[in-house]
């Protein structure tokens, strides 16, 4: 049985005469079908209709039945969704709207003057004491103290101020690092409301006679309880399905608009401080922001589209899971959704439950990393609460009122921001901090390079898996708060997102870094993808600045790509190849030939001396040889018995110690077959006939390869012909530098 049948069992006893719930449901979906996706338009230019459209005033549109209409309640509308004209992240039916709450509010003074005089007066304590230490030169020497004092004031001051202090946590442009680190322990601590008034919530949005008729409690008290509102575990009488019935705490809504309200008059006069700090900070335009955030997460509807569509971007991804939803148990005030089992991933006994906690970890990462740099609609929350490990080992996601959007020119900054940290280039990172809009036009660069080369550690010469996300992102932000930087709402996401995802990584394994784990799925993505920012990361990453290749860079992007699920090596080679024969890359052919030319050489000479000493070590001198090798015929003989896999690889531990060392060379060259995918159990020479026909029919590719082919064959007549006479080795560096030269000269 369906959710549809749940709303069959009230809905058609009180109105008979309405069509069945089912087809209405069907014609909505039909209509929905006909709709544009949201994200079909992907980052392309939206046309002046339908900015205009995205403007219009909602105030006409309304609810029925968890969907939204156009038109009045009392006509017939048409069928929308949140996702309307583009919007990447669903939107409230009741928008943030700053200047209408505070036309209504200033005309209710004894409201405000309370509440402003309740959150000014902890709050004004604090920055007179900040203002203190600055006067007598303490500031830095109290910061930490400071720090702790805000977070206690914040506590105290209710869900609106909490939440705020949450998402100031995640903005080191404003705050310092000790400040973000006291104000991420900010948790909400609120007590439950009363059964009887959350039943009543659901009777009124539900349009039930009894909150009993519907569901049965199975606990009778919340499992959970925060901000906004609490959760309950009841079962639907209609077709027994267990759910997890959230409600919202009442006038939660008028609550947080208040609060919001005495906030922003508050922000002015904090500009105002900036102003004079010479600090480019609207701290208004911050509250307005984080209103607009808020207001999402107060409607159920928009967290229930933004699950819906997490369900059709992730649900698929092997490992992890995503809940139903009940889309006609759901209102603004009022979320169902499937109830999942499972164990929090800070939970210290889940080996007990055969659980792999790395495992759980890496799931979480890489799915982050794809929600965030592949598809854009990333959850911007994943903290513990939000988190399930189920019995079957698959990563359960709760929770979807925070969510975010990049578009896809933000995701490849934000990756060419990571490789230029990890290149050291500060003046690319800050001229694309710049484009970004982080810093304002007509800013002094020069110094912020400075403090940013001075401040970060060496990524490039640390190694990866110590790296640590908070630290680097703390030294970053240090000089976010130093210099006139301005954090847009997509980037605080990101910071916070993987911020949370590092921390709650740390608690379930303490060896675990995102830095770390992402590099594969980064590497993957720099090879393989054609974007053109993505292909300027990879030069910036395998280039040096005189253009040569960086051939040990180079190898390790390959051999990190290896770890991530989904990596295609033709993928990777056909996108090196297309450079490499473009009029750019005509330099770098000719190196890669000289390279070619040089390791097939040595590699030549190198495995015909070891055939011969192999051939030696291998040859029956004696009768105690004679021995061994019958010895390990038997073996051969008897693996029917004791199983192939475990006679193979006796003998490798035989030949091991018999054969000589490989060389240098040829090692490298089993290095690099592993890397392109020509060795091991899954290699399938097959996936490169498509590769070999493109490049065959390539003139510049003909010419090198034939280039290769003589230079080659004439190293190797020279060695035979020396070999024979008993001549030393012949050395052709200096001969076909000289040979380079007299190009050179004659172009």
């Amino acid at each position: 049985m369906t959710a549809t049948s749940t709303s069959e069992s009230f809905l058609n006893e009180k109105h008979q005469s309405v069509p069945s719930p089912r087809l209405i449901k069907a014609q909505k979906l039909l209509m929905e079908f006909q709709m544009t996706s949201p994200f079909d338009a992907d980052d392309q230019e939206e046309s002046t209709e339908e900015k205009d459209l995205q403007q219009q005033d909602l105030s006409e549109s309304f609810w029925t039945n968890g969907h939204l209409l156009e038109g009045t309640a009392g006509s017939r509308g048409s069928y929308v969704t949140r996702w309307k004209k583009g919007v990447k992240v669903a939107e409230p039916l009741v928008k943030y709207d700053p200047i209408s709450a505070e036309k209504l509010l200033f005309r209710q003074p004894a409201k405000w003057l309370i509440r402003n005089v309740q959150i000014a007066v902890p709050l004004g304590l604090w920055v007179g004491g900040v203002l203190w230490d600055i006067a007598t030169q303490q500031e830095e020497k109290n910061r930490r103290n400071r720090a702790k004092q805000l977070l206690n004031t914040l506590t105290t001051l209710g869900p609106a101020i909490i939440k705020g202090g949450q998402a100031l946590a995640s903005r080191p442009d404003l705050m310092p690092s000790e400040y973000l680190e006291e104000l991420q322990k900010l948790q909400d601590d609120v007590p439950t409301f009363s059964n009887k008034l959350a039943f009543a919530t659901v009777e009124e949005e539900l349009s039930l006679q009894s909150f009993s008729d519907v569901f049965e409690l199975i606990e009778p008290e919340p499992v959970a309880a925060a901000s906004l509102g609490q959760v309950y575990r009841a079962k639907l009488l209609s077709n027994g399905d267990i759910v997890a019935l959230k409600i919202q705490r009442p006038d939660c809504e008028q609550i947080i608009a208040l609060d919001l309200y005495v906030l922003r008059w508050w922000s002015g006069v904090a500009t105002a401080i900036m102003s004079l700090l010479q600090r480019d900070i609207n701290v208004q335009m911050i509250i307005d922001d984080f209103g607009e955030i808020i207001y999402r997460e107060l409607d159920y509807v928009a967290e229930l589209a933004n699950a819906q569509r997490f369900a059709e971007l992730y649900a698929a991804v092997n490992d992890v899971f995503v809940p139903k939803v009940y889309s006609e148990l759901t209102t603004s005030k009022v979320l169902t959704m499937e109830w999942v089992d499972g164990y929090r991933l800070s939970d210290p006994n889940l080996e007990t439950y055969g659980l792999d906690r790395k495992k759980l970890v890496d799931i979480l990462i890489q799915c982050s990393l794809r929600q965030i740099l592949e598809n854009g609609f990333f959850h911007a929350d994943p903290h513990a609460g939000n988190l399930l490990a189920r019995p079957d080992g698959r990563l359960c996601y709760l929770d979807f009122g925070m969510m975010s959007y990049a578009s896809k020119a933000q995701r490849n900054g934000f990756l060419l921001a990571v490789v230029h940290i990890v290149n050291r280039d500060w003046s690319a990172l800050v001229r694309l901090y710049q484009r970004l809009g982080f810093i304002p036009e007509g800013t002094d660069l020069k110094p912020i390079e400075q403090g940013l080369e001075a401040a970060l550690p060496d990524v490039l010469n640390a190694d990866v898996s110590e790296l640590n996300f908070k630290n680097v992102i703390g030294k970053l932000g240090d000089i976010m708060y130093t210099y006139p930087f301005s954090l847009p709402p997509f980037y605080i996401a990101i910071i916070r997102c993987l911020g949370v995802l590092e921390g709650l990584a740390i608690q379930v394994d303490p060896k675990a870094r995102v830095i770390s784990a992402a590099y594969p799925y980064v590497a993957s993505r720099v090879l393989t993808d054609p974007q053109d920012d993505l292909q300027e990361a990879l030069r910036r990453l395998a280039l040096s600045s005189d253009g040569h290749i960086r051939w040990d860079r180079l190898e390790g992007l390959l051999e990190k790509a290896k770890e991530s699920s989904g990596y295609d090596v033709t993928a990777a080679i056909d996108q090196l190849t297309d450079y490499l024969l473009s009029a750019d890359g005509e330099n770098l052919l000719n190196e890669v030939s000289d390279e070619i030319v040089n390791g097939a050489d040595s590699l030549s000479s190198d495995s015909l001396r070891y055939v011969i000493d192999a051939f030696r070590a291998l040859s029956i001198k004696d009768e105690v040889e004679a021995v061994k090798a019958f010895r390990a015929l038997q073996s051969l003989l008897a693996s029917s018995s004791r199983g192939v896999d475990a006679v193979q690889e006796e003998l490798q531990n035989d030949l091991r110690k018999i054969l000589p060392e490989p060389t240098v060379s040829m090692a490298q060259f089993w290095n690099i077959a592993s890397l392109l995918g020509a060795q091991g159990a899954n290699a399938d020479p097959a996936k490169y006939a498509p590769l070999i026909r493109k490049l065959a029919q390539e003139p510049r590719f003909q010419r090198a390869a034939s280039e290769i082919v003589a230079r080659l064959g004439e190293r190797w007549l020279s060695r035979s012909l020396r070999g024979i006479f008993g001549l030393p080795a012949p050395s052709f560096e200096n001969k076909e530098r000289q040979s380079d030269i007299a190009k050179s000269v004659t172009v």
